[in-house]
């Protein structure tokens, strides 16, 4: 089968991988869409040492699996987890301590034409919901993943900052909260997506210092982290939906004094954000910037890497 290989940090399209065999417990899903994710950039960039096929955003159709989910369109969990260990006995399965990952740790991933999952990682999409539009389902259940950590009420000021792929799902289910939200970004016409939805927006300029209760950084680089920071009041919860493919340097005597609370965020629950999409409350066609056959793998990379760019996405099948 074709897919995007990645060694040594350089992608290439091979075509001579074998098709996966599912192992007992897994599916085999045929894919039919798939993202181009920050973190498929920043493993380019050696964020993490993988070595295989890359993508983790995608949806298929169940080729082998259990026969109530032939031939259905999926998405899919991108953790695959043992169910034994201390963190799956205690519900947080998504930190297994022997989990692989679609795309990313030690699991071939997406962008390819074939890929398997634990039948447990799979969900059927709604029939309302386009295909293309249900790749946006991974991306979407981490953005949910913030109101699992944090209570997010009317009372609480919000603050997003990027105005990416990312930032702009994350906006979009925060709004949904009813929060005093501000999102600010570099770009004014990816921020008048958001703006056309009644969210307030701006640049840089416009964030006061030590005014928000909870600052989300959405853009993984060190000025992004800077913003997100002096924004918050003391007590106040700085949240890193990023990952960084460098060092990040930070004032940790400030998060001491003013007693910031620090917390990463990852994956997160995927029904909900099935949900949203079947119903239309958060709306993702506008950040679609792009579309690549799979054969045109390469190319729909360094598109996705150029300044600006929302979502590429890849037509696979």
């Amino acid at each position: 089968m074709k897919g995007l290989w990645l060694e040594n940090n350089q992608l290439q399209l091979r075509t001579d991988i074998p098709i996966p065999e599912p192992p007992p417990g897994e599916a085999l899903v045929r894919v039919l869409r798939a993202g181009i994710c920050n973190t498929d950039l920043e493993l380019l960039r050696g964020y993490y040492p993988y070595s295989g096929i890359l993508g983790h955003e995608f949806v298929g159709v169940v080729e082998q699996g259990p026969e109530n989910l032939l031939n259905q369109r999926v998405v899919g969990e991108i953790n695959a987890v043992c169910g034994h260990c201390r963190f799956c006995r205690s519900k947080q399965s998504s930190h297994c301590e022997n989990r692989t990952v679609l795309g990313i740790v030690n699991r071939h991933g997406a962008f390819a034409e074939y890929l398997c999952l634990p039948i447990e990682n799979l969900h059927p999409v709604p029939d309302n919901v386009p295909t293309e539009i249900a790749t946006f389902t991974e991306p979407l259940a981490a953005a949910l993943e913030i109101q699992q950590q944090v209570e997010l009420g009317a009372n609480d000021r919000v603050l997003v900052v990027g105005d990416g792929k990312l930032g702009q799902i994350v906006a979009q289910t925060i709004a949904l909260t009813g929060c005093e939200l501000l999102v600010i970004g570099r770009h004014q016409d990816k921020l008048a997506n958001l703006k056309a939805r009644g969210i307030k927006t701006g640049l840089a300029d416009a964030v006061t210092d030590r005014f928000f209760d909870i600052s989300v950084e959405c853009t993984g680089n060190p000025e992004g982290f800077a913003i997100a920071r002096r924004a918050l009041r003391p007590k106040g919860t700085l949240m890193l939906k990023s990952t960084y493919a460098g060092n990040l340097s930070l004032d940790a005597s400030s998060l001491v004094v003013d007693e910031i609370t620090l917390i990463g965020s990852r994956c997160g629950p995927f029904a909900p954000a099935l949900q949203l999409l079947a119903t239309g409350q958060v709306e993702v066609q506008p950040l679609i910037h792009a579309r690549y056959h799979l054969s045109e793998g390469l190319a729909a990379f360094k598109h996705a890497q150029s300044r600006g760019v929302l979502k590429v996405l890849l037509e696979i099948s």
